[in-house]
């Protein structure tokens, strides 16, 4: 990509993880070091403090293996936007901006951006700083710098970004640590992001995304800013199609004016008339047959942090919800409803139970509670998914 994507996946530049030659990447992983070695020197970056901040470090397998299952292009849309925006993170949310009220309030006056779109970020990024990711930001870095993939130049400027950042001091290097991809911190910036865009949104002369609140806030709120997000204008709306519309044809690219799609027949999803200046797109990420949203240029602002639809209508329709509206109105086009955070943990819960080891009940669905959802919808003589649906879970709790 040609410029850092920001956020959990990189969803775009990621998705070119294809044709990874692990086993020799990891046989050369010392020969590899040592040419970053160079290039960290040529930076200005010190030996020795090169030795500190890689030492110990490993070529590290499950980089790999999380880089080729990126959620934003794997899971149906209904089931990745229950477990972002559920009722659990809608009051997670309140409270966390009850409690940050100042921050954010600095940030929106600042920066422009409200106070409700911020807050959306930094909860599905990091539902509100409990889960800030525990993976070493310089093994993760080095493993897809060294592991042959064609976007191991960008790796290694996001290697070379954080040991700049550990030269500065801003963060402490034990906490930098952060998801497989090297985003890190309250809302997920990305080294080279963090180099650009992190501000001091406390007063303390640093940039710590990790530990102050203020400071994640202030620096999202300057991307969002930066992305040209105008204050004011909503990010779009949930809107309901008319018959034969030809959902292909539209798109977050293709932008009309609000007057073209209200003669198409398009109207907002209780059916009153479309409202807004502007220019805008229609998606409709399920098909014609499940919900579509016209959705502005702000949209394309929150787009930007992390390049996947499905993302930004998380964070877009959070940001509703935290401000008292609706969530999605329309239902989903599945005979299977998706499940919550909450719901999650009850499944989790029922298969350990039934002696199947699924690890902690925390509601993230990894391989193991997908394995053992297999088994079940195979006894139950269902279609071995893996899915974590509302069909398996009612079958449990029958």
């Amino acid at each position: 990509m040609p410029k850092p994507t920001n956020g959990q996946g990189l969803a775009v530049a990621l998705s070119l993880l294809a044709g990874l030659s692990a086993a020799p990447a990891r046989a050369d992983f010392d020969g590899c070091l040592a040419g970053l070695r160079a290039q960290a020197s040529a930076a200005g970056f010190s030996g020795r403090a090169f030795e500190a901040a890689t030492a110990g470090i490993t070529y590290d397998d499950k980089v790999i293996e999380l880089s080729q299952a990126q959620p934003e292009f794997k899971t149906p849309i209904w089931d990745y936007m229950a477990a972002l925006v559920d009722d659990e993170r809608v009051e997670d949310g309140r409270a966390a901006m009850r409690q940050h009220a100042d921050a954010l309030a600095r940030a929106e006056a600042r920066y422009g951006v409200d106070r409700y779109t911020i807050a959306a970020v930094w909860g599905v990024e990091s539902n509100f700083g409990k889960n800030l990711g525990k993976m070493p930001l310089v093994q993760s870095l080095a493993t897809l710098a060294c592991s042959g993939n064609r976007r191991r130049d960008f790796f290694r400027g996001e290697l070379m970004a954080t040991l700049k950042i550990i030269d500065r001091g801003d963060i402490a290097p034990e906490r930098l640590t952060g998801s497989w991809a090297g985003a890190f911190g309250q809302t997920q910036f990305m080294p080279t992001t963090y180099q650009r865009l992190a501000v001091d949104g406390d007063g303390d002369g640093r940039r710590d995304v990790v530990d102050s609140v203020a400071d994640a806030v202030a620096s999202t709120a300057n991307f969002l800013h930066v992305a040209k997000w105008q204050n004011g204008q909503p990010w779009g709306y949930e809107v309901r199609l008319p018959a034969g519309f030809n959902v292909p044809a539209a798109g977050r690219k293709n932008k009309k004016p609000v007057s073209h799609w209200a003669s198409l027949g398009v109207t907002r999803v209780d059916g009153r008339p479309l409202s807004g200046e502007g220019a805008a797109g229609i998606i409709a990420p399920a098909g014609a047959g499940g919900p579509a949203f016209l959705v502005t240029r702000n949209f394309d602002a929150i787009y930007s942090y992390n390049a996947a639809e499905s993302y930004g209508l998380a964070i877009a329709v959070l940001s509703d919800r935290l401000r008292g509206r609706p969530g999605v109105q329309v239902a989903w086009p599945t005979d299977d409803p998706p499940l919550s955070r909450a719901e999650r943990r009850d499944l989790q819960v029922r298969l350990t139970s039934m002696g199947y080891d699924v690890g902690e009940p925390d509601g993230k669905v990894g391989q193991k509670t997908r394995d053992a959802i297999k088994d079940i919808e195979r006894k139950l003589g269902m279609p071995a998914t893996g899915r974590p649906g509302g069909k398996v879970l009612e079958a449990l709790r029958r």
